[in-house]
C-alpha cells in the first residue's frame, strides 16, 4: 500500500436514540444513529414508527382531498354531458 494516501483509522463509539452504544472502528470519532439492531423492527419483530414531523398524516390528507375531488369533478361531468345530448337532439 501506498503510504500518506489511506485514511487513519481510529476507535469509535456509535451511538443510537434508543441508547445503545457500538464500539468499532472508523476515519470518524463519533457517530450518532437513529435506528441500530437492536431497535429495528426487522430485529425486534415490534412495529415501531418513526414519523417525527407527520409525514404520513399529510399524505393521508392529500389523498384524501384529491380522492374526494376527483369523484365530485367525475359527477359532476356525466349530467351535464347527458343534457348536452339531449339538446342538440331536439
Amino acid at each position: 500500500m501506498k503510504e500518506k494516501i489511506h485514511p487513519s483509522y481510529k476507535d469509535t463509539e456509535i451511538t443510537c436514540t434508543c441508547g445503545a452504544v457500538i464500539k468499532t472502528r472508523s476515519t470518524k470519532p463519533a457517530l450518532k444513529i437513529e435506528v441500530c439492531s437492536n431497535c429495528h423492527p426487522f430485529y425486534t419483530g415490534q412495529q415501531k414508527f418513526l414519523d417525527v414531523a407527520g409525514r404520513v398524516e399529510k399524505f393521508k390528507k392529500s389523498f384524501k382531498k384529491a380522492s374526494s375531488t376527483k369523484t365530485v369533478k367525475a359527477s359532476a361531468k356525466k349530467p351535464a354531458s347527458k343534457a348536452a345530448k339531449k339538446t342538440v337532439k331536439a
